[in-house]
């Protein structure tokens, strides 16, 4: 891939699922959880229907349409230890299975080269943390959940990570981390539109196993695409 300037501090971020991963890490999450933890949850499944439905007419947006799932899957609240423990073997087998061989090989080549590495997903912090730390990636921005004491609740806590969020996120944690986007060279990977706000904003947009819409984005913006196993 192109160097960046040498004189230049340097971010490669990488959308997850889809991307990272071979396949969307949420649903599988859902009902992992469900099957170990609350088996008669799955029972609700057909209650999902009414949501769903609602979410392709566009009644409901996708920040309420996880919210629903997880509260019918998951319920409530849940307490954070009893959470986090299954998140970490959720992890362990999800990536096990599902993560691409070339994206390993390529967050390797990046850290050699210098990048400092973020991980910007849509999907829920709680288990996504225990999968950025298998990889090696201390910087993760993501979908957080409200808590109530030692609980995790189904209600997001702020934005859902997605479209235009990621990115306001991603500068977000820039700030925090005191960070000047002008003195940065950034690198992003995404396979998805909903991303197109985050690669417009990247000095190297990279395009990972692109569905059919955005091989033609990619190609009128002549962005680079990765195949990566």
């Amino acid at each position: 891939m192109s160097g960046a300037p040498r004189a230049r501090l340097r971010l490669a971020v990488y959308d997850m699922d889809l991307t990272i991963t071979s396949r969307s890490s949420w649903t599988p999450w859902l009902l992992s959880w469900a099957w170990h933890e609350a088996r008669w949850r799955l029972l609700l499944l057909p209650l999902m229907l009414g949501p769903g439905l609602a979410f392709l007419l566009r009644a409901l947006d996708r920040r309420a349409l996880k919210e629903e799932a997880q509260r019918l899957l998951m319920g409530p609240s849940v307490p954070l230890v009893r959470l986090d423990a299954r998140a970490r073997r959720f992890a362990e087998a999800f990536a096990a299975r599902y993560q691409r061989a070339d994206a390993l090989r390529q967050m390797a080549e990046d850290r050699q080269a210098g990048f400092r590495l973020l991980i910007a997903t849509a999907s829920s912090r709680y288990y996504v943390r225990h999968l950025a730390c298998l990889w090696g990636v201390a910087d993760l921005v993501a979908t957080d959940n409200a808590r109530d004491g030692a609980s995790v609740l189904a209600a997001i806590d702020g934005p859902n990570c997605r479209g235009p969020a990621k990115l306001a996120l991603v500068e977000a944690w820039l700030a925090r981390q005191g960070l000047d986007r002008r003195a940065l060279y950034v690198r992003a990977y995404s396979d998805h539109p909903s991303d197109l706000p985050l690669l417009d904003w990247a000095d190297e947009p990279v395009v990972v196993n692109p569905g059919p819409r955005m091989a033609r984005l990619a190609a009128a913006r002549g962005w680079p695409v990765r195949r990566w196993r």
